[in-house]
């Protein structure tokens, strides 16, 4: 494509045939992901990312390899596109935290990503300070290591980061905009702020009471804007082409939401991943925190916030790389749906996969994986099944806890992900919920969600309804056992769960 097509400076761009480009900075790798103003997919690309285990429970990244996988599936995007590019969005992995020099724009550590656990003891002992109450009040979110606060506060106390005037600090999309502008612009937007555990999601803005109490300079930190809105334009210098705008931001798991078009309150999708995020359209109003559920920022439009709840599963996909790897009886991921549906049920058998505790709506981290039922007819096959009936049954729990905490009730359910492929975990969903349960024609709904919110701000879309005509859908499945059959299902699952909560602490 000619750089000359790609736009240039302030202009509003509705050309005709236009694409959005979404840069979809993930855990695993990076993809560039163009879509069309139907909301069609017009091509994309990907890269891996290298992940980094320098001790046990730590995981990093190389920012500047985050950045230059960035450049470079772009501009092989770019090379096959031949309609101008309206504006890029960026959609991240939200808690993996950055530390930068504004002045050389080196790195000044490893990114710390989100799933890494090295402060887990440093959260036991803010919650036996009593933080945690000023953490649910002003954050919605709970002490824990998965949150950029302590992950910031590591760095300037163990990493070997200075504070000073160019220390920058922030999460990926922080860093991205930041490289795309040329280090002209250093900006966040709220579902993203909203992650760090120091963002005052009802005053939308960081929190000096939180920043003092992890000693985190709020001059560091990036200034936090709506998530649809012209944050700055591409500088030639960066190997791209300059003049693009960059115009819409949010984190991977908001962006899968409005990517979903749930505009509404009520709406809710899941995302079926390596573990799952149940999300939940609360509205304008910000709720007060409710135990087993985080409250997070969906995204700002203007001076509005959208609220979620959010509900985080941790092992859906990484069960089935445990009986793949683990137990060696799957070749390939893709055996998962045709072996669990080929035996009618489990024979009575669950699995309660908490391989690292177990996540919303119990939050026990000392949870252990259980496995109940055998008997010496239980093959393969009836594990399998086992292992994706605890997908919905897992949601279920998470979305039993949304309903009764927001009042409204889920009258459908939005599925994406890698394991949303399986026809038959729709319909154990359907089952479990009572309600339809769909999967869009478009899965890639995070970066969707951020193209969306790019087009939105340059004109490319002109409203939300407008947007929410293009949700299409693949398959949508209705429920197709009874209520009662369904409730006696769950009962057993819970009485496993149960099991699996009774492992004494390691302290103990």
């Amino acid at each position: 494509m000619d750089p000359g097509t790609a736009g240039g400076g302030g202009d509003t761009y509705a050309a005709a045939m236009a694409v959005v480009i979404a840069l979809d900075a993930g855990t695993t790798g990076v993809r560039a992901f163009a879509v069309d103003q139907d909301g069609a997919p017009a091509g994309y690309r990907y890269q891996e990312l290298t992940q980094h285990f320098p001790r046990p429970g730590w995981v990093e990244h190389d920012a500047d390899e985050i950045w230059d996988a960035v450049v470079a599936v772009t501009r092989q995007l770019l090379a096959e596109l031949d309609q101008p590019v309206a504006a890029f969005g960026i959609t991240d992995q939200r808690e993996t935290v950055v530390a930068w020099d504004r002045r050389t724009g080196r790195p000044l550590h490893r990114a710390i990503v989100w799933q890494d656990r090295r402060t887990a003891g440093r959260c036991d002992q803010l919650a036996e300070e009593g933080a945690l109450p000023l953490v649910r009040a002003a954050t919605g979110l709970v002490l824990d290591a998965y949150f950029s606060a302590t992950k910031f506060e590591w760095l300037l106390t163990e990493g070997g980061v200075q504070k000073g005037p160019d220390l920058a600090l922030g999460t990926v999309d922080a860093w991205l905009l930041w490289k795309l502008t040329g280090g002209a612009v250093h900006a966040t937007e709220a579902s993203n702020a909203s992650r760090t555990m120091l963002f005052d999601i009802r005053a939308l803005a960081w929190s000096e009471e939180l920043c003092d109490r992890f000693d985190v300079p709020v001059g560091a930190l990036p200034e936090v804007r709506p998530s649809s809105g012209r944050f700055g334009v591409t500088d030639p210098g960066i190997g791209l082409p300059g003049g693009i705008p960059v115009s819409g931001v949010a984190g991977d798991q908001q962006a899968a939401l409005f990517g979903q078009a749930c505009f509404e309150p009520g709406m809710t999708k899941n995302t079926y991943g390596t573990g799952s995020f149940v999300l939940m359209n609360v509205g304008p109003v910000c709720p007060e925190p409710v135990e087993g559920l985080l409250t997070t920022v969906a995204w700002q439009l203007g001076e509005v916030a959208t609220y979620a709840y959010e509900g985080a599963i941790f092992s859906t996909g990484s069960a089935i790389q445990w009986l793949r790897d683990g137990l060696g009886i799957l070749g390939d991921a893709a055996e998962t749906g045709p072996l669990a549906a080929s035996v009618d049920s489990t024979d009575g058998v669950f699995v309660v996969p908490a391989f690292t505790g177990l996540g919303s709506p119990w939050w026990d981290p000392y949870a252990r994986g259980t496995v109940v039922g055998i008997t010496r007819g239980t093959g393969r096959a009836h594990l399998v099944r086992a292992v994706v009936e605890a997908m919905a049954f897992q949601t279920r729990d998470v979305v039993a806890a949304m309903v009764a905490a927001s009042g409204h009730e889920v009258t459908a359910l939005r599925a994406d992900g890698g394991a949303s492929v399986m026809d038959l975990l729709l319909q154990l969903q359907a089952d479990q919920l009572q309600v339809p349960v769909a999967r869009p024609r478009v899965q890639e709904t995070t970066a969707l969600g951020a193209a969306y919110l790019a087009g939105l701000a340059e004109g490319v879309w002109s409203s939300l309804e407008e947007i929410a005509t293009q949700w299409a859908v693949d398959v949508e499945v209705s429920p197709a056992a009874s209520a009662a059959a369904a409730d006696a299902h769950h009962s057993r699952w819970l009485d496993a769960v149960d099991r699996s909560r009774r492992w004494e602490r390691p302290d103990r």
